[in-house]
């Protein structure tokens, strides 16, 4: 559509946060009016997430690759710290959040009645040994299932290997990179369409928010962490490192990346919003088109403080007792699941077991707070997911100690 397009200059002028939350209202209102929609409603909503889940393995791949083949020795990329601050912050959520069950305890009144037939990993070696054998996936296969530790090793791989290439294969894959990331712009502009799709399917689907009153206590305790974690702990690690104020850059980041991977329920999805804003924001590519994907897989403090509050309330729901040792044990095994996670809806769940197996919670028993996750998940992965995805920009920007909004900032929505 062309700029000059009436329509178009319509909703360039509308702010594409405002646009996002036109797509919520209306997805609300939608399922308010006529509920009974099973196919073009719910459709909107999974073609937008397919469409980004279709092309952000490829998209990471080609950035990675081109960003290490163009990269030259004096060019600092920041990578050391970017992964230090991103350990760093998930020990941080995992004690913040052992502190909030302590705080804040709760239960999980209908324990026996969640069970879900999923088969767990068994131990931290697993869980590390899994992630190994996703490291050496094939490539073609990595991009078809989405396997983003496979497509990182990959395309750091591939890159180091096109360092020796010649100027204008270079030049090649620095084109394709651009290519992809125009497709991922044009995806991005149907994100308020797609926001009402999945809106409209949240508010329909069997039980809905419904399923939330039984465990309202859980689902407060663990937003609350969450947003302390987003709106205090994250802010002031920023601050301590760059000793500036941090909160224009983690208020960008909220509304430009958390408000979508909140709806998308997906970090894996939501990697091209994060490189979108990463580049409005003016971080230097070689950082970011490697941090990003980085943070989808191991930067997951949203899942710490899932797994740690999850498995404290199941400890308190069977009268365990728990000394502080056992617990920071668990918070530490906490943090070594999360990394493991995959970017994809309710990937934290499947560790919460783990987590029970230090203190001697059967599995069967595990398997049932896995169900009740389920059930709050549509608040509790959305929550977590956009703690993640939005705090993998801050991150990158404090360890690129460019946490100041540029004057000429604009949103990514109208570049497309």
């Amino acid at each position: 559509m062309s700029p000059n397009n009436p329509i178009a200059r319509f909703f360039n002028a509308i702010p594409f946060i405002m646009q996002v939350i036109i797509g919520l209202i209306l997805g609300i209102i939608i399922a308010l009016i006529y509920p009974h929609d099973t196919t073009v409603m719910p459709a909107l909503g999974s073609l937008f997430v397919s469409a980004l889940k279709a092309i952000a393995p490829l998209l990471v791949f080609v950035l990675v690759s081109s960003a290490i083949a163009r990269h030259n020795k004096g060019t600092k990329t920041n990578m050391k710290p970017v992964i230090v601050v991103y350990f760093f912050s998930m020990i941080l959520a995992s004690v913040l959040a052992l502190s909030m069950s302590y705080i804040f305890p709760v239960t999980f009144p209908t324990l026996a009645d969640a069970a879900q037939d999923i088969a767990p990993p068994q131990g931290i070696s697993e869980v590390l040994i899994n992630f190994v054998m996703q490291a050496v996936d094939n490539p073609v296969n990595a991009l078809l299932r989405g396997n983003y530790v496979a497509i990182l090793v990959w395309g750091i791989t591939f890159g180091l290997m096109f360092r020796v290439a010649h100027e204008p294969t270079k030049l090649v894959l620095d084109d394709l990179s651009q290519t992809v990331a125009g497709v991922v712009r044009i995806i991005i502009r149907f994100a308020p369409i797609g926001v009402m799709g999945l809106v409209y399917n949240s508010c329909t689907q069997p039980g809905g928010f419904a399923n939330l009153i039984n465990y309202l206590q859980v689902v407060l305790v663990l937003v609350a962490t969450m947003l302390l974690i987003a709106f205090v702990l994250n802010p002031l690690m920023a601050f301590i490192i760059c000793r500036k104020n941090p909160y224009p850059l983690v208020f960008k980041s909220i509304t430009q990346s958390a408000v979508t991977a909140f709806f998308t329920r997906s970090s894996a999805a939501n990697i091209p919003m994060n490189l979108a804003l990463c580049e409005r924001l003016k971080l230097p590519k070689d950082t970011y088109s490697i941090s990003i994907p980085l943070g989808c897989t191991i930067n997951m403090s949203g899942a710490a403080v899932t797994i740690v509050i999850m498995t404290m309330a199941a400890v308190r729901t069977l009268g365990i007792e728990v000394d502080f040792a056992s617990a920071l044990l668990m918070c530490i095994a906490s943090v070594l699941c999360a990394c493991g996670t995959s970017g994809i809806a309710g990937g934290s769940l499947m560790l919460i077991p783990l987590a029970c197996s230090i203190f001697g919670i059967s599995n069967d028993i595990a398997m049932q707070v896995v169900g009740i996750g389920f059930i709050i998940g549509v608040i509790q992965d959305s929550t977590e997911t956009a703690l993640n995805s939005s705090s993998d920009v801050v991150f990158t920007a404090v360890a690129c100690r460019q946490i100041e909004v540029p004057a000429d900032f604009e949103d990514p929505i109208n570049k497309a």
